[in-house]
């Protein structure tokens, strides 16, 4: 009457109750052995030194394919976003003085290494006229881009938008980075 049902061990499935987790300790010998295999190194120290070096290698070489066609998905996270894509279109589709201002800077150098009076003066003008020019557009630009990133994207953050046009400007056309993806004079549109 007060005996516990035995039911036949060799037959019986163990019963599994809720909250348990449905399967026999481990023991000491067995515990320690699984923790000596997850804690083994798959690789030795230098197989994965190279395996690092070769994935930043392929990572280099996307982010480099990335940069000459324009695509987003592998370009670093400063070039990212529908605000740099429309910046560097509109810094593009213009002329800037100060994309020219390194080969003016080249001339003024070998200018200043003539010897004469008329050399000195037109180092002294030509430097002049490039500052002041300089300064100018990049202030004209500044102003007329602030106004399209207002009027473009009144929702989104524009942060440092404007500094990565400047700088994009100071750059001479053919080498910079992200390659530019619209025509000199092209009318720009943002692409979302």
């Amino acid at each position: 009457m007060f005996q516990r049902n035995r039911r036949d061990e060799s037959t019986a499935e163990p019963v599994v109750t809720p909250g348990t987790k449905g399967r026999a300790t481990p023991s000491r010998r067995e515990a320690e052995a699984a923790r000596r295999q997850r804690m083994k190194p798959s690789m030795t120290r230098k197989e994965q030194a190279k395996r690092a070096r070769d994935q930043r290698y392929e990572a280099r070489i996307k982010q480099r394919a990335a940069m000459d066609s324009g695509d987003e998905k592998f370009l670093p996270r400063r070039d990212t976003g529908p605000v740099r894509r429309f910046v560097r279109d509109v810094v593009d589709a213009r002329r800037n003085v100060a994309e020219y201002l390194l080969p003016i800077l080249v001339a003024v150098l070998a200018l200043s290494l003539v010897p004469a009076a008329w050399a000195a003066q037109g180092v002294f003008v030509l430097w002049a006229v490039t500052i002041v020019a300089t300064v100018g557009d990049s202030i004209w630009f500044i102003t007329r881009l602030r106004k399209r990133l207002a009027e473009t994207f009144p929702d989104q953050s524009t942060k440092g938008a404007v500094g990565y046009g400047v700088l994009r400007t100071t750059q001479i056309r053919r080498f910079r980075l992200p390659k530019p993806q619209v025509e000199r004079g092209a009318k720009v549109e943002p692409q979302r």
